[in-house]
């Protein structure tokens, strides 16, 4: 058997930890996928329950529509319910779609419209699944620039929320837009590009499904290429001496920063004209689990906690995969859990970083998540977290049966004060004074947004806590 990275984690600690206290502790640690306290199915008056992915967000929605054309929903949208809430894979880990109005899921407009094959540009519906879309684009040449960690969202929820890859020249996904089409409330297709409706372009490029219901979305692409991805773990001392070179040296870079170990998972991505070599088994969830249960067993010890990690991960090989981006840049994550994502200057990310990872193993001996740690390139739409700004991410996870609330609450700051902006997706407290502070356009989108909806139509109660001032 070739022992990689991930099973010599889950090896590794599940044997330190057994051989101390026996083969019957901890035994709960395998694929607990549920939440703990589901919302009931139906509600009093028989309404289907609607919830997130991690089970941080439910609600009962009164009309639920997929419709399969743009008349279809924009006919819906002139006629339904309000609060009208479009919806993708409920990945969001805040209450953007929530409503007791209208639910709207666009899966039944998926796939690719048209391709230019010497422009590598690809015109696709917004409900198409960042998933479904990797093989359907390499079908035609194409491969999109970059790609999120998890590719189960769909392409209008992964652009509405500002979603990101990593690389210090890569913007996030809604970089790529050259133009989109729009529904608004009113019940209008809107043509929306640097040139036509340049303001609407500029505004809901990043929109949180709140100036309309994005259709339509062209791509600009690249050629479909094989990279070399490398997996290794070294010191997370090191790690954050050497990231600024290893954001210059790699075409893409992230590293995972693990508490309580004094480690880190590096993994950089670069083109390639080798021959393909098949990424293994994902047992990332193994190697999660099994550092979980570390934290069950040993929490109360953090030294010896942190004695047994790096006796497991010191010496553990390094990974190697080639093949087509589209089947290397995104994993499965399985194992659900809540998340807060803030992006800073890139200046002061390393800084912020090294901060957080000491208030975590200082005050909260339950967390064993890692910190995922990215680069992303600067854009020019008006709500993007990345406006005008070369970013770094910091995102802090943790699993869905503890308790977030005093874990973020006391990261949160520590992000802010260190001119974070929050990920729109990702859990967070601001408001619409806080976010006005941290957007030079603000004021400019929120009159796109009014001009578009006048009566609120897409504003569900969280909604109007971030774009209303109280």
């Amino acid at each position: 058997m070739t022992v990689t990275r991930r099973t010599a984690i889950g090896i590794g600690v599940g044997a330190a930890a057994t051989a101390l206290v026996g083969t019957e502790l901890g035994r709960e640690w395998w694929f607990d996928r549920e939440p703990a306290s589901p919302p009931q199915l139906r509600d009093s008056q028989g309404k289907l329950v609607w919830r997130n992915w991690s089970g941080s967000a439910s609600s009962y929605p009164a009309v639920r529509a997929a419709p399969g054309s743009e008349d279809e929903l924009a006919d819906l949208l002139r006629k339904t319910a309000a609060p009208i809430r479009p919806v993708g894979a409920g990945h969001s880990f805040t209450s953007l779609v929530p409503t007791d109005g209208t639910l709207v899921s666009l899966d039944q407009m998926s796939g690719i419209l048209n391709h230019d094959a010497s422009g590598n540009i690809a015109t696709v519906w917004a409900g198409t699944r960042l998933g479904d879309l990797g093989p359907a684009l390499a079908a035609i040449g194409q491969e999109m620039l970059s790609l999120p960690d998890i590719n189960k969202q769909s392409l209008g929820g992964a652009l509405g929320t500002a979603t990101h890859g990593t690389g210090e020249q890569y913007q996030a996904l809604h970089g790529s837009i050259r133009s989109f089409r729009l529904a608004t409330a009113g019940g209008d297709i809107l043509e929306c590009s640097a040139r036509q409706n340049p303001e609407v372009f500029s505004a809901a490029r990043v929109g949180l499904g709140a100036f309309g219901v994005i259709t339509q979305v062209t791509l600009q692409n690249a050629s479909l290429h094989r990279v070399r991805k490398r997996t290794f773990l070294q010191s997370t001392e090191k790690t954050a001496a050497e990231w600024v070179s290893l954001c210059a040296a790699h075409r893409k870079v992230e590293f995972f920063a693990l508490p309580f170990t004094g480690h880190s998972a590096v993994i950089t991505t670069d083109p390639t004209d080798a021959e393909v070599i098949p990424r293994g088994p994902d047992l990332d969830t193994e190697s999660l689990m099994s550092l979980k249960r570390l934290r069950d067993l040993f929490g109360w010890i953090p030294p010896l906690r942190r004695r047994l990690a790096q006796s497991a991960l010191t010496g553990v090989p390094e990974e190697l995969a080639i093949d087509e981006s589209w089947k290397l840049l995104s994993n499965e994550r399985p194992v659900r859990f809540n998340e807060m994502e803030f992006h800073l200057p890139r200046e002061t990310q390393m800084a912020a970083m090294l901060e957080v990872l000491a208030a975590i193993e200082a005050d909260h001996r339950d967390a064993f998540f890692p910190l995922e740690l990215r680069s992303i390139a600067k854009d020019d739409a008006w709500l993007s977290p990345f406006y005008d700004r070369d970013s770094g991410s910091i995102a802090v996870h943790a699993y869905y049966k503890d308790d977030y609330a005093r874990l973020f609450a006391q990261v949160e700051p520590i992000l802010r004060r260190h001119g974070g902006r929050p990920h729109w997706g990702k859990l967070h407290s601001l408001k619409a004074r806080d976010l006005e502070a941290l957007y030079p356009r603000w004021r400019d989108a929120m009159n796109v947004r009014q001009s578009l909806d006048p009566q609120g139509r897409f504003l569900n109660p969280y909604l109007r806590e971030l774009f209303i001032h109280a």
